[in-house]
């Protein structure tokens, strides 16, 4: 496999990891469309649990098939593709070594009264399908904050122990935290350094808003004059919040929404420094071809063509 020197760079910054996991990372990073540039777009398809199969996949019946997602990531020549146990399981033989692989190993659901997630997929699952990562899901703020990145840093520890990535959804929730505060500016870059903190790899977090929720952080960004006046500017803080650029951040895609929209988004992010985006109700909610013409301008404007 060549390595850019792009690539090189961004492996360095992974001081403590051993060879076999910085292989894995090199697999996402020098994958797709995108490979070897030193970004990524991810497709995670964890929605079947978190929402159920209708709210999911109803929009495009054919997406209720597992194999539908390993293809698409395929055809739209994405770094990886990120999903649940059993959806892995359901296309690990045909599509095997065809794109990289991010086992999802905790999911919350729609019936939960509590914001937490269930552990349900582990470093040997990940190892047995041909995994290049794993990937983990904590909500900073809520009430089980501290377990959830106690269960993160054992398979984080035990992923790295054989040579795998790390993947960390770090998505603020529950305690004290009003609805606005889920994507606020201040919360959102303390979860990605919180992410940054735990040893991901690659940190996942939502683009944030220029609501500041705590008052204590308030005061910080004004005294010092950080700018988070644009959805890019406020990339660039979250960037630099995870460790100045030497960790890989991600953002997701949210809530479905119209094209003209998404694009917008994506190209603040991309604008403020970002490492990727990892989008999947917006691709895989609509029609094949509709998805894959999303997907390639996404990638055309990480590529600065579009």
């Amino acid at each position: 496999m060549r390595i850019t020197q792009r690539v090189k760079k961004i492996l360095a910054n992974y001081e403590s990891d051993c060879p076999g996991t910085k292989a894995n990372l090199a697999r996402i990073l020098m994958h797709g469309r995108l490979g070897g540039t030193g970004k990524l777009v991810i497709l995670p398809v964890d929605q079947g649990f978190e929402h159920g199969p209708a709210r999911s996949f109803a929009k495009n019946p054919p997406a209720y098939d597992p194999h539908y997602f390993f293809q698409l990531a395929i055809d739209a020549g994405l770094s990886a593709y990120a999903a649940p146990l059993g959806s892995l399981e359901a296309g690990a033989d045909t599509f095997a070594g065809a794109v990289p692989l991010i086992l999802k190993c905790n999911s919350s659901n729609s019936h939960a009264t509590s914001k937490d997630q269930a552990v349900y997929g582990t470093v040997d699952d990940a190892l047995r399908l041909g995994c290049s990562a794993i990937g983990f899901t904590i909500y900073p703020g809520s009430d089980d904050q501290f377990e959830m990145m106690e269960e993160f840093r054992e398979l984080c520890a035990e992923a790295k122990s054989v040579g795998l990535a790390a993947v960390l959804w770090s998505y603020p929730r529950g305690g004290d935290l009003t609805k606005d505060g889920e994507t606020a500016i201040d919360v959102t870059a303390y979860a990605a350094h919180l992410a940054a903190l735990l040893g991901a790899h690659i940190i996942k977090v939502k683009p944030p808003t220029a609501h500041i929720e705590l008052p204590e952080a308030k005061k910080v960004y004004q005294d010092e004059k950080i700018d988070i006046s644009t959805l890019s500017k406020r990339i660039e803080h979250i960037v630099q919040s995870c460790y100045n650029g030497r960790r890989l951040v991600v953002f997701s895609g949210g809530a479905a929404k119209g094209t003209e929209a998404v694009l917008e988004e994506i190209r603040q992010i991309a604008a403020g420094g970002a490492s990727g985006s990892i989008i999947g109700r917006n691709s895989f909610q609509r029609k094949k071809e509709d998805g894959m013409a999303l997907l390639d301008t996404v990638i055309k404007i990480y590529q600065g063509k579009a």
